[in-house]
């Protein structure tokens, strides 16, 4: 059941991929971040009111809401502003980097799971064919490739510490506060904040359906390990080429079919059967 919470959960975030890119045409890419995270904590926020549940502020809570919070930032603004100084497919195909870089973290180098990564990234680049060039944008993705790895790898440690539920929302606030000073330097027009239909429409996909699936995600994490994890999250870009394809028109050819077919592939024979004994093992061992 949890890996297939993860599965709905990547399929959600490959929709925020074409809603993010009609909204970036009318508001700024850390402004619309901004205005996600906000709307994200809210919910989180309205969540822990409605039900009574008590958040949790022990240091132990805080601080792994930090570190954590450290990595998911560098992730989202080095994917952000890389994106500017590179194509859109060498990010998506940088960013999945992180189904190798988990395992190479961890140390963990289970047969199968290696098996099934490599498909993978055969399968990304298939997919969204980057080019051979490096540029600067190239490395900030890599590094925000290695920044989402991290957070992975926090995670699976951090939500079997601490309280789930409390380390969300202290994230989600956090991320609000970092990226609130950026909205401002950022200069906005007023007219980038009209509540249009696009714009609506994507800060509905990213700033509520998007924050649901990164609740799935620190549960499903208790009791998944971190490499299939990321193996299952290298299929968020199959899924918004299909999306894209399906609600923007964009082009996907026979290349990219058998490229996002493999990816699903790869998850299937690396995430979605029964762990092997040495892939449990190491989920238990501390990180």
């Amino acid at each position: 059941m949890p890996r297939l919470a993860l599965l709905l959960t990547t399929f959600i975030w490959g929709a925020t991929f074409p809603a993010t890119k009609a909204a970036l045409e009318q508001m700024p890419p850390l402004s619309f971040l901004s205005l996600r995270f906000l709307l994200g904590t809210l919910l989180i926020a309205g969540w822990f009111l409605a039900t009574g549940y008590r958040l949790r502020r022990e240091q132990g809570v805080l601080y792994a809401s930090a570190v954590a919070t450290v990595f998911l930032f560098f992730g989202y603004a080095l994917q952000t502003v890389g994106l500017y100084h590179t194509s859109a497919s060498n990010s998506a195909f940088l960013t999945a980097l992180y189904v190798i870089i988990v395992p190479l973290m961890l140390r963990r180098f289970d047969r199968r799971v290696m098996a099934a990564t490599v498909i993978a990234t055969t399968g990304l680049w298939l997919l969204v064919k980057p080019s051979a060039t490096m540029n600067l944008g190239d490395a900030m993705t890599i590094g925000c490739a290695v920044a989402f790895a991290g957070h992975i790898v926090c995670l699976e440690r951090y939500t079997r510490l601490f309280d789930a539920p409390s380390l969300l929302l202290w994230q989600m606030g956090a991320m609000t506060l970092l990226f609130f000073p950026m909205m401002m330097w950022e200069h906005a027009p007023a007219q980038a904040f009209v509540p249009s239909p696009v714009l609506l429409t994507g800060l509905t996909v990213t700033g509520v359906f998007a924050t649901g699936a990164f609740a799935v995600q620190m549960w499903a994490q208790q009791l998944i390990p971190a490499q299939q994890v990321a193996l299952i999250f290298a299929s968020e870009p199959a899924y918004a080429a299909w999306l894209s394809w399906y609600f923007l028109g964009e082009t996907l050819d026979v290349q990219g079919w058998i490229g996002s077919g493999l990816i699903l592939t790869a998850v299937i024979i690396g995430a979605l059967v029964s762990p092997s004994p040495e892939a449990v093992a190491g989920a238990t061992e501390p990180a």
